[in-house]
């Protein structure tokens, strides 16, 4: 790994050999030697003090306009003015001066990560198109072309966030329907009490506030296609004035005693077992028959297998392409990352989450560092059995223990063991000296 660092003060250069001995750090003090060793090419990451010289954030555009690898500029007074300035004129990041070693390396790992890269598909496709080639999904595409062309009822099953209203609405577009409305409701959105003026319309004065007549959601969806979403949510009560408009084709509005014929397709869609509520008594089963002529279960994103990278694909695609990003390709640990998350909500949760990072992107690829934090923590292991207590350290030994590594991590440095343990090097010193903690066996002397 080669770090790049444009600084005329030697600190930062000194802190990053000693933190990070795996990564070769080659130092510029002045521009001319600077711009020369950033043509020159083939470095992981480019540090650059925004006081480099007195020109150090003028300099970044030229920086960043003759180097592929990540500008990050160093600041010893960040602020939000100048992380803006810094981002628009083509940096990563801003970070303190000196940086935090554990994030230089963080950026050195995202820098490796681009190097492993998974091309994006070329022409970005409608954000809802349905991808997926698991053979749960070729069932649900089988199962919906059939479906279509007829005008049965259908259910769709599956958790919050599996597509069930875009199958829906392909439901509509390849039915013989497709010319006529499309209308949806969420059962679950509307309170009780308006839930039947909602679906049926009401008569102007049939209850208090209703000053003219409203045409409900079956009547505005006659000749095309109803969407009842959420439909377990809804009361018994409701449930048998559904189970009548689907039967006789006809409803009554609230405050009215004329029957309304309408011609409606219905598609109906929960998150909930319904079978299970059928035998607990919370849907009525001629409903529930009635609902289900077709019956579609859509699978949750956990059981799709390798559909997850497919959609991760098709949305950065879609969103780069909306949001104006260059992004050309997504790293693989980035992929590994969204593998390994559970996906709660589905392709919904999928969808946003892309969408964030796409946005929070900087450069050609899409990588972990852009992902949102709960996304970059890995589940947490079950608990170890617990094993017998072993003998309580006192204090001092255990200060001594901690005192002894921080020595050994830092080379026997004094001044980075101190900073390490958050104590003054006088302190560290006298405590070496009460533990007996001279310096090892070939490390160097200590600093003064």
């Amino acid at each position: 790994m080669r770090i790049l660092l444009l600084d005329t003060d030697r600190t930062t250069a000194r802190l990053l050999e000693h933190e990070l001995p795996d990564a070769a750090t080659t130092l510029a003090l002045a521009p001319a030697e600077g711009l020369a060793l950033v043509q020159r090419g083939g470095w992981d990451l480019v540090l650059l003090d925004a006081g480099f010289a007195g020109e150090g954030l003028a300099l970044l555009g030229a920086v960043r306009g003759q180097t592929a690898a990540p500008v990050t500029l160093l600041s010893a007074e960040p602020t939000m003015e100048l992380t803006l300035q810094a981002i628009r004129a083509g940096a990563q990041e801003v970070l303190p001066k000196p940086p935090a070693p554990e994030r230089v390396r963080e950026l050195l790992q995202a820098a490796l990560a681009a190097h492993h890269v998974r091309a994006l598909p070329t022409a970005p496709r409608g954000e809802a198109a349905i991808i997926g080639s698991s053979p749960q999904m070729l069932d649900v595409f089988s199962t919906v072309a059939r479906a279509a062309a007829s005008d049965a009822t259908v259910l769709l099953l599956g958790e919050s966030g599996t597509g069930k209203e875009m199958i829906a609405h392909v439901l509509h577009r390849q039915s013989p329907r497709a010319r006529g409305p499309y209308v949806a409701l969420n059962c679950a959105a509307i309170p009780e009490t308006l839930l039947e003026s909602e679906l049926f319309g009401h008569e102007k004065g049939a209850f208090t506030g209703a000053v003219a007549r409203r045409v409900g959601r079956f009547e505005r969806a006659s000749g095309g296609t109803l969407f009842l979403d959420e439909i377990g949510d809804m009361s018994l009560a409701l449930q048998a004035k559904i189970l009548r408009a689907l039967q006789e084709r006809r409803i009554e509005r609230v405050g009215g005693g004329v029957e309304v014929p309408v011609d409606v397709r219905v598609v109906a869609a929960t998150h909930r077992d319904l079978a299970a509520d059928v035998r607990q008594g919370r849907f009525r089963e001629d409903l529930f028959y009635r609902l289900a002529v077709v019956s579609l279960r859509l699978p949750p994103l956990r059981e799709r297998g390798a559909d997850l990278e497919r959609l991760v694909e098709h949305f950065v695609t879609h969103y780069a392409h909306e949001h104006r990003r260059p992004i050309r390709g997504i790293a693989e640990a980035t992929l590994a990352r969204l593998r390994a998350h559970p996906w709660p909500g589905n392709v919904r949760q999928l969808r946003n989450a892309i969408e964030r990072a796409v946005v929070m992107s900087s450069g050609e690829v899409l990588l972990p560092q852009h992902l949102a934090a709960e996304l970059l923590h890995e589940p947490p292991e079950p608990p170890a059995p617990r094993a017998a207590p072993g003998p309580l350290l006192t204090l001092a030994e255990l200060e001594r223990r901690h005192i002894q590594r921080a020595l050994v991590e830092s080379a026997y440095s004094l001044s980075l063991a101190a900073r390490r343990l958050g104590i003054h090097r006088n302190t560290l010193r006298r405590k070496m000296g009460t533990y007996g903690l001279g310096r090892a066996v070939g490390a160097p002397a200590a600093d003064e």
